[in-house]
């Protein structure tokens, strides 16, 4: 079974319920059609109900299944922004900045997931990551005992013979711009969590540099060396090794020349990337050249299940996003 599919059929074992603040964009009310015709989460949009309602149907979309709130006549709406306000006064909020910022259909989700009323959100379709993220670390915090918040992907390849049969993890891809050492190896404790979570196996973690095993010396292969330092230092018991070049992480021949005496050399499934340069461009080649899936960007170290999107991103995109939160909500539990 594909691994999204699998993913599905772990949703449907708990329904969950996913909030959508995007409901202008076609692309997430076609995804949120597919989602209630396969069964496998509740759906809520944010929006106008009968703009929503007609714009769906203009575009031939049955979303009768999908609840639409409208903060503006919200019963919830006075409630919400009261508590944003308190949330945040300390940092110089208002009580009538708060109510204005309610209305927003993402701070507006961003409570509801507060409050327990949704069990998670996908955003981003239209907005940029910090848009999505700067209500969700305002609102929802970070979860217990997380250091950072950082973002991967789920990268799905077919044919491959590398990695998990062709499902990765790559971190971080689209939220930690220039980590330093000990945020890379907790970019990397988190990913490896993520792997377990959505994959079900156990992660081969390799922290990835244009040097392997002292190939090259510099301030950039020094920081991978550190980190991975730090990573075994915190972690034992997990299966990491670095620094390695991306052929001597993922493919046995080259590993052995490389790094023979390295155990996850050859085997990696979670690469961990050195900054979001190196990581954007390696997930953007990988999904355009081998034409994979990748689903993300999503969080991790969040309180609550909340992901993001590409903004050039599909609709089955957004779907196996969904599911995702769905599986990270049941995990959360």
């Amino acid at each position: 079974m594909a691994f999204i599919e699998t993913i599905k059929e772990k949703a449907k074992q708990s329904i969950k319920t996913i909030l959508l603040p995007e409901s202008e964009d076609i692309r997430v009310l076609e995804a949120a059609s597919k989602v209630l015709k396969e069964g496998f989460a509740n759906i809520i949009l944010i929006g106008d109900e009968e703009e929503v309602r007609s714009r769906a149907k203009e575009n031939n979309l049955d979303i009768t299944k999908a609840q639409i709130i409208n903060p503006k006549t919200s019963s919830k709406y006075e409630e919400y922004a009261n508590a944003f306000y308190e949330l945040r006064k300390a940092k110089g909020m208002t009580l009538e900045k708060a109510k204005e910022t309610m209305i927003e259909p993402i701070y507006f989700g961003m409570m509801m997931v507060k409050q327990g009323e949704v069990d998670g959100l996908v955003s981003g379709a239209c907005h940029s990551t910090a848009n999505t993220l700067r209500p969700a670390l305002q609102i929802l915090k970070t979860a217990p005992g997380t250091k950072l918040v950082s973002a991967f992907f789920t990268m799905v390849v077919p044919n491959c013979e590398y990695g998990e049969e062709g499902v990765f993890i790559f971190g971080d891809c689209g939220l930690v711009e220039n980590p330093t050492a000990e945020e890379l190896s907790e970019i990397a404790i988190s990913s490896s969590k993520s792997f377990k979570q959505l994959v079900g196996k156990e992660s081969k973690v390799a922290m990835l540099s244009y040097s392997t095993c002292g190939s090259a010396h510099s301030e950039l292969t020094e920081k991978v060396v550190e980190a991975t330092k730090l990573l075994k230092e915190k972690e034992p018991t997990l299966a990491c090794d670095g620094e390695l070049q991306l052929d001597a992480a993922i493919v046995p021949e080259v590993a052995k020349s490389k790094a023979p005496e390295s155990t996850v050399a050859g085997h990696a499934n979670t690469l961990i990337f050195p900054d979001l340069n190196a990581g954007n461009i390696g997930y953007k080649l990988v999904q355009r050249l081998a034409k994979a899936e990748a689903y993300g960007p999503l969080c991790q170290g969040i309180a609550k299940p909340v992901n993001d999107l590409s903004r050039g991103c599909k609709p089955d995109d957004i779907v196996g996003v969904i599911a995702i939160t769905c599986v990270q909500a049941q995990d959360m539990e």
